[in-house]
């Protein structure tokens, strides 16, 4: 016998048991915010990750030892259990996916972590299990191509034995004040009632509040386009860096002057990388494509972004040239690898656009990042990291100031500079005496 949507909405919120795929900066706090109402078991296909966090230990630092092991305390009623074996999923009657869905050196998205995410899924599920999806995918991508997934693994019918759902993820890695439950979480559902439910489950631990949206498509299309928003904001200002630096005017304080202006937006310029503002733009621009559009302006500001790794590196250049810095066999000191201050989050970092770029020039470069995984970033940029002031030099002809770590505010550039150097803040995060050259 079937359960309709509104029978099993009924016992969602009081009976779940959740199954979260993925236990990245994305899944692993939502893991840790439902373990404590709810019995939860976190799915991971990596071992060492999964093995760090049955040690007590998350890398990404999203979630701290003492919120962990709290949850991991065994529990008959709620907490987490962390596995490599889909199997140890069977008894879950909610699975909530957040696999990355990165793009391709063709800047298109790889729905291959979905996917497979989908098939693991479907061949666990049971008569009025929901499914939810918060990777980020262009509208469309739940009910057209992993419901069918769905489908075919499980032999069942969507929306008559099983459901779906999508609610975007909303983490901002390194923010220890916009976490999880502190940001308001966007929730739909495949049938009016399933809708409600997750909405409800998801209001049980998110303190911050839902917005249900009236359908999965809507909820899909919010996600791609608040960072496309951001995006193309950041590419706007971007520009205007370019432009002033042309007619040597500050532009800092253009952006100070201009933000007294009440309805005036801040932003500012900057290497945008990451798993979010730097990936969702080809999202919708993908399917805007399949449909015939041109999506002209998400485009032009993404070329905009994507091109600002070299120009950077362009700017340094001129400078050292025009200072006399010795440049073919010269010394340069990256700071910072991550794709943002004061996390350790290296994914689509667009600092390695100015290394790269800088290493033309027969450049002998040093990346020096406190917050960084020396393994993850050799793994991911080949690249041997420095941790620690004491294994710099003392004779750097550049120094690059790329993400502003707390820790770089009192970074003594004195101590590291050759006679003539340049320093160069992408960030405008160093006192302005000490530069002599920012966005």
């Amino acid at each position: 016998m079937h359960i309709n949507g509104s029978a099993r909405g009924k016992m969602m919120k009081e009976k779940s048991t959740i199954a979260i795929i993925g236990l990245g900066y994305v899944g692993l706090p939502l893991a840790v915010a439902f373990a404590e109402k709810y019995k939860v078991i976190g799915f991971d296909i990596n071992e060492r990750r999964v093995a760090e966090l049955k040690s007590g230990k998350d890398h990404t630092l999203e979630v701290s030892d003492n919120q962990l092991a709290e949850v991991l305390q065994e529990n008959p009623a709620k907490g987490l259990v962390v596995t490599t074996s889909a199997e140890d999923m069977k008894a879950a009657t909610v699975f909530i996916v957040t696999v990355p869905t990165p793009t391709n050196k063709y800047n298109q998205p790889v729905l291959t972590p979905l996917i497979k995410a989908s098939e693991t899924i479907g061949k666990l599920l049971k008569e009025g299990d929901v499914v939810i999806y918060e990777s980020t995918v262009y509208p469309g991508v739940t009910e057209e191509i992993c419901v069918p997934i769905l489908e075919a693994e499980s032999k069942m019918v969507f929306n008559t034995d099983f459901f779906a759902g999508y609610s975007p993820e909303r983490i901002n890695p390194g923010d220890k004040k916009h976490t999880v439950t502190q940001i308001l979480k966007v929730t739909s559902g495949s049938t009016p009632e399933i809708a409600a439910e997750i909405d409800a489950l998801y209001a049980s631990v998110i303190t911050a509040g839902t917005h249900l949206a009236p359908s999965i498509k809507v909820a899909e299309a919010a996600k791609v386009i608040e960072n496309s928003q951001r995006d193309i904001n950041i590419a706007f200002v971007n520009e205007l860096s370019k432009i002033f630096r042309l007619l040597d005017i500050d532009t800092q304080a253009v952006l100070e002057a201009a933000a007294t202006k009440w309805n005036f937006i801040k932003f500012t310029p900057g290497l945008v990388g990451g798993h979010c503002i730097g990936v969702d733009p080809y999202y919708l621009a993908q399917k805007a494509q399949e449909e015939g559009y041109n999506p002209e302006i998400i485009l032009a500001g993404r070329r905009m972004n994507d091109g600002m790794g070299n120009y950077v590196a362009q700017e340094i250049i001129k400078l050292m040239i025009q200072k006399e810095c010795k440049v073919k066999n010269g010394h340069v000191l990256l700071m910072g690898i991550t794709f943002k201050e004061n996390c350790p989050d290296i994914r689509n970092s667009k600092v390695i656009d100015v290394i790269e770029e800088l290493r033309k020039y027969n450049l002998n470069i040093d990346v020096y990042d406190p917050w960084a995984n020396v393994t993850e970033v050799y793994n991911e940029f080949g690249l041997h990291l420095l941790t620690d002031e004491s294994q710099l030099k003392q004779n750097y002809e550049a120094v690059v100031l790329a993400v502003g770590h707390n820790e770089f505010s009192t970074f003594p550039l004195e101590n590291h500079l050759a006679s003539p150097s340049v320093v160069f803040d992408v960030k405008g995060f160093l006192p302005k005496d000490k530069v002599d050259g920012c966005l």
